[in-house]
């Protein structure tokens, strides 16, 4: 079994004896499937959860009714290329980035809470 140092630290070995001769690609082996695992369970689940972010922000419609990152519950009143008016309560209006909108919610949703 090949160890993480050895891979980053070459034995020192007298001069004159043989060293034994590595197999090149089974050496690299623990580090490219280190670099699989962490691409499967961080990397890509990321840019899943990126994706869907952004086509929901640039599907934000007047009407819908959001969350914003901050916690603040409210229903869009005016869309534009970065900021979004969100209408938080009768006549309080609070204008936001897109991307600080965390999630869309149900129709109604708002009424009933």
């Amino acid at each position: 079994m090949v160890s993480i140092s050895n891979l980053f630290i070459s034995n020192a070995y007298a001069e004159g004896a043989a060293a034994p001769q590595g197999g090149g690609f089974l050496d690299f082996l623990p580090l490219i499937a280190l670099l699989a695992v962490f691409y499967f369970l961080v990397l890509r689940p990321q840019q899943k959860r990126a994706k869907e972010h952004k086509s929901m922000t640039e599907g934000l419609q007047k009407g819908d009714e959001v969350v914003t990152q901050g916690g603040v519950l409210g229903r869009v009143v005016k869309v534009d290329d970065n900021y979004v008016t969100v209408e938080i309560a009768e006549g309080v209006n609070m204008i936001v980035q897109k991307a600080a909108v965390q999630t869309t919610l149900p129709k109604g949703t708002i009424k009933t809470i």
